[in-house]
């Protein structure tokens, strides 16, 4: 286990204030707007994925939430009732059906969360092109140490 003058733990400690914060955060963007924690968790992800151009299914969803069906079901219909999703067949195959994250969410959540947003996009002005592509690999790499470890603890130590 390292000790806590180790850079590395120093930096874990930093990234789950940071994580924390950004939680808090969340939440409190959830209570104004009647959501529950992961309806915001939902949206997040769908604009996630019309960003990278990720085709977004409730299957895709429940995979992304750890979600079973009854209950991504649930969530799409407490999403769509807000008017901050809907769905939508897929013209390629009518048997499946698409997740479209709403304007309206899209409004909502950027009136919240544009602030802090654009702050963040500031702070980072003052680094130049290296140190952001050095903390977006920093990044990156903690993203991907952080899934292996959901699915490690998802799948229990043996892998099954």
């Amino acid at each position: 286990m390292p000790g806590e003058q180790d850079p590395g733990l120093q930096l874990v400690h930093l990234l789950r204030a940071i994580t924390v914060d950004l939680d808090l955060f969340g939440a409190e963007f959830a209570a104004r707007n009647g959501l529950h924690p992961t309806d915001v968790r939902a949206l997040i992800s769908l604009l996630d994925a019309a960003r990278s151009d990720t085709t977004a299914t409730p299957g895709w969803l429940g995979a992304q939430l750890g979600l079973n069906s009854a209950a991504v079901t649930a969530l799409v219909d407490r999403l769509e009732r807000m008017g901050l999703v809907r769905r939508q067949r897929d013209t390629r195959d009518r048997r499946r059906v698409l997740l479209v994250v709403e304007d309206k969410a899209v409004t909502l959540g950027w009136s919240f969360f544009g602030p802090l947003i654009n702050e963040m996009v500031a702070a980072m002005r003052s680094f130049d092109e290296k140190d952001l592509a050095v903390v977006q690999r920093f990044l990156l790499a903690m993203r991907d140490v952080a899934a292996a470890g959901r699915r490690t603890q998802r799948n229990g130590p043996t892998g099954h």
